[in-house]
């Protein structure tokens, strides 16, 4: 297999096929391979989410190929659920229960057997400076720590592949080091890793690469080291919207 996660040519529409229906993703296609972690950069209603919410099965595309593991992500047989992981909008964490407690559920729902789930809970709230709040519920907790539970719960399994969407948004300085280093850990372990940001100071620091999303579609890729990468990606953005003019309204442009 040669990516864990993919978009081939993906379009959605919401509305349907009404006239005032409204364009959410127009080809989208992009592919993770194994130990690879990719980020979509992209304005504000770029498509981002919408992207990462086909690869969670929470919505089924107009048209066009998704693959999560090999499999349609709608129809994602249990196997390849248990290797899967995400964080797309709310996370998935019981707020009546502790951490601990969140991340043992999270690790037997998705196959760690019983008698390992503690070991695996105690490692990523160790790995995730989650400890002190080991006790806490989660109804509790700050809104960076709850973040943290939410990207925690979504690893503790050591899943082969996962998407995180806007996984630092809330989080303070250490906290994003912490939420980058463990990303770059599961990446080198072999995880496919699928990350939607609008900060591109940060996911450059994270990515293998960066892919531009505007319209709902990727229109470029970046590489995370090269000099001017706001300009660059700008550039881009500015591209595809001169592109998408009628020819009489480019060259007067």
């Amino acid at each position: 297999m040669d990516s864990a996660l993919l978009l081939d040519d993906v379009h959605h529409a919401f509305g349907g096929h009404r006239p005032d229906a409204r364009p959410a993703l127009s080809g989208m296609s992009l592919a993770v391979a194994p130990g690879e972690v990719v980020a979509m950069i992209g304005l504000n209603g770029a498509g981002k989410t919408t992207a990462l919410r086909v690869l969670t099965g929470r919505l089924r595309p107009t048209s066009g190929t998704a693959r999560v593991l090999g499999h349609d992500p709608a129809r994602l047989p249990a196997g390849a659920a248990l290797r899967f992981g995400h964080v797309v909008g709310a996370a998935l964490v019981d707020p009546a229960l502790t951490v601990t407690e969140n991340l043992r559920v999270a690790a037997e729902l998705h196959g760690v057997a019983h008698a390992g789930a503690g070991a695996a809970a105690s490692a990523v709230a160790e790995r995730l400076d989650l400890v002190p709040w080991a006790h806490a519920r989660a109804r509790a907790l700050s809104l960076g720590n709850a973040q943290r539970l939410g990207v925690a719960c979504a690893v503790v399994h050591s899943p082969a592949a996962f998407v995180l969407d806007e996984p630092t948004s809330a989080l303070d300085p250490r906290g994003v080091v912490l939420v980058r280093e463990l990303v770059r850990e599961r990446a080198a372990a072999g995880a496919a890793v699928l990350v939607s940001s609008h900060h591109l100071d940060e996911v450059a620091r994270v990515a293998d690469r960066v892919l531009a999303v505007h319209g709902g579609r990727v229109v470029g890729s970046l590489t995370p080291d090269e000099a001017e990468l706001e300009r660059r990606f700008f550039d881009l953005v500015l591209a595809a919207d001169t592109a998408a003019l009628p020819a009489g309204s480019r060259r007067s442009a």
